[in-house]
Formats: structure tokens, sequence, C-alpha cells
């Protein structure tokens, strides 16, 4: 019963540049081996090599239901400029405040 309450180690969270996932899409895109055994081949998560060559059939057309990553790229971008926006009208918000006290 001691086992239940144990996790698992989680594994480090990774990068690998666009080059290095282009290449592992492709050698699963030519057949000769499993998406898992070149997973386990390169010691790469099965889930993450599915999804990145579910991103590139997206990116290339071949499939829909995703978005593309230079449209993931731009929203990540106005997302980000939306957040800074809502802020800076909070600081104006709170500004006018102040100075509508101060003026009575």
């Amino acid at each position: 019963m001691e086992s239940m309450g144990k996790k698992k180690p989680r594994r480090p969270c990774r990068s690998f540049t666009p080059e290095f996932k282009a290449e592992i899409v492709d050698l699963c895109r030519r057949g000769d081996r499993s998406v898992g055994q070149v997973a386990r081949d390169f010691e790469l998560t099965e889930t993450g090599v599915r999804h990145w060559v579910k991103q590139a059939e997206v990116d290339a057309g071949e499939r829909n239901g995703g978005l593309t990553s230079s449209e993931r790229e731009e929203l990540v971008a106005l997302r980000r400029q939306n957040r800074r926006l809502r802020e800076d009208v909070d600081v104006l918000k709170r500004a006018t405040a102040f100075f509508a006290k101060e003026t009575r």
C-alpha cells in the first residue's frame, strides 16, 4: 500500500530545435519505424512525437483541426499584447481615481 502514494518522477522539461523536430517527423513519415519506436530510439515521449507529427501535418495543410505554427505564434503575441493593454488600462483607472481625489 505504500507504493500508492508515490508518483513516478517527472522527466525534466526539455526544448528541441525546429530542425531536430523536423528530422524526427521525417523519420516517422518515412514509415520505416513506428512513432513509438522513433520515440524510444531518441528517448522522447511518444505523445510528444505524435504532437510534432500532427503539427507538421497542420502546417503543411494536410490536416485540418488546428492552428498552424505561425497562427499559434500570432495568437500568443496577441494574448500577450492584450494582457499588457489591460494592465495599462488598470493603471490609468487607478491614476484617474487618485487624481480625482486630489482635486477635491
